[in-house]
């Protein structure tokens, strides 16, 4: 089974920008893929999508700042982000849909803080 592991999370002032990664253990080629938040108290959402063809689609929350993408030769998918708000401080996680099912096997995430 394709493990993924984020990466690049980090303290970063409002207004700021910062890429995260996603490393898969396995061909992603298959797979649609999208970056999920879980912000304190509140539930786990889907911000960011990015389909086997390229096609995206975007919470309205994060439209227009942030930007997804995937790599499949390199087997990465990135979340560029940019014009932080406090409000997009969560844990970020990476995860792989097949066949119109999410996977159910979540990473540890990653930690994005927007502060001043």
């Amino acid at each position: 089974q394709v493990q993924l592991v984020e990466s690049g999370g980090g303290l970063v002032q409002p207004g700021g920008s910062l890429t995260l990664s996603c490393t898969a253990s396995g061909s992603i080629l298959n797979f649609n893929m999208g970056w999920y938040r879980q912000a304190p108290g509140k539930q786990r959402e889907l911000i960011a999508y990015i389909n086997s063809g390229g096609w995206r689609h975007y919470a309205d929350s994060v439209k227009g700042r942030f930007t997804i993408s995937r790599d499949n030769g390199k087997r990465m998918v990135y979340l560029q982000m940019n014009s932080l708000k406090p409000e997009d401080t969560a844990v970020y996680f990476c995860q792989k849909q097949y066949a119109k099912t999410w996977s159910d096997v979540w990473g540890q995430g990653t930690q994005v803080t927007v502060s001043l």
